[in-house]
């Protein structure tokens, strides 16, 4: 077996992600080895190395021609990832120095000084470091955002649209919605976190159109209301279009329709604001215990 079907076999046994077994990935260990494809594998070496020595050494012995600005491609793709599975390191220089240089941790030379593949220093290895594909689970889990719908516990995952669901359903339902039951909401990976199909056909939805439902729909059974929101971080306020569309969706329902677009603060309600439609409601997160109104004929008068 050629050492580059050799090297991915390794990256196969440690179970590294898909991408990080590219062509790319597999040469850049075996530049840094200083491995041609006669070499034999117990002349492997952990040099310290410059990303453009890697590129010229690949491109010399494996006649490959990669250029000086996939530099970032190498440093991105390849070795940030190398670093954290325990294969590479660096020698502590700041990035941006002349001097910074990158070499095969002792470990990973020796593992593969060691071959044929797969042997008991490469199990030994994973039983020591774990593997990558696990590390960037568990940091995904970390990173989820536990949320309580309907007196149940879900997870949302990461990201600023998340954050302000979770605020819609933990800050502003209480003050504005209270008792209220949630009947829809997405997640960025879970496209249907929560559907509560059955209310939603009592209620008279036109379920079908499922991509124009808003982020965030929420029933107060006392007042029979249906609070529809959409949350908003970079696009997709409630304007007048949005509008038909959610009627065009509920055109057979008989409760009350109440229109929100939730913003995280004033500066980003601030870039949208001409866009609202009238007959709406706005709340921002940073200021959960007040809303802005537009529909002054319902609301003018002294308090």
């Amino acid at each position: 077996m050629d050492k580059i079907k050799e090297i991915r076999n390794v990256l196969l046994c440690l179970d590294m992600p898909k991408r990080q077994q590219s062509d790319l990935c597999v040469l850049t260990l075996l530049g840094m080895a200083g491995l041609t494809k006669k070499a034999k594998w117990e002349e492997a070496v952990n040099k310290w190395m410059r990303i453009h020595d890697i590129i010229a050494f690949v491109n010399k012995y494996y006649k490959t021609s990669y250029a000086e600005n996939s530099r970032e491609t190498f440093r991105k793709q390849a070795l940030h990832h190398f670093r954290l599975a325990a294969l590479v390191e660096d020698n502590g220089m700041p990035t941006n120095s002349p001097n910074y240089r990158w070499r095969l941790t002792d470990e990973f030379v020796e593992i593969l000084q060691s071959a044929p593949f797969p042997n008991d220093k490469l199990t030994s290895f994973v039983e020591r470091h774990g593997t990558l594909k696990d590390l960037y689970a568990s940091k995904k889990r970390m990173q989820t955002m536990p949320v309580c719908i309907n007196q149940k516990d879900y997870v949302f995952s990461s990201g600023k649209h998340n954050e302000l669901q979770k605020a819609i359903l933990e800050e502003f339902a209480p003050r504005f919605a209270p008792e209220s039951e949630c009947l829809y909401v997405g997640d960025t990976v879970q496209k249907d976190l929560v559907r509560q199909e059955d209310t939603l056909k009592e209620l008279g939805f036109d379920i079908s159109v499922h991509d124009k439902m808003p982020d965030v729909i929420l029933y107060r059974r006392d007042k029979n209301w249906l609070y529809f929101i959409e949350a908003v971080t970079s696009v997709g306020p409630i304007d007048a279009k949005r509008i038909l569309e959610i009627k065009e969706m509920t055109s057979s329902v008989s409760a009350g329709l109440i229109f929100v677009t939730a913003f995280f603060d004033f500066k980003t309600y601030k870039r949208f604001s001409d866009q609202l439609a009238w007959e709406t409601e706005v709340w921002l997160a940073e200021m959960p215990d007040h809303m802005i109104h537009l529909n002054g004929d319902k609301f003018l008068g002294p308090r």
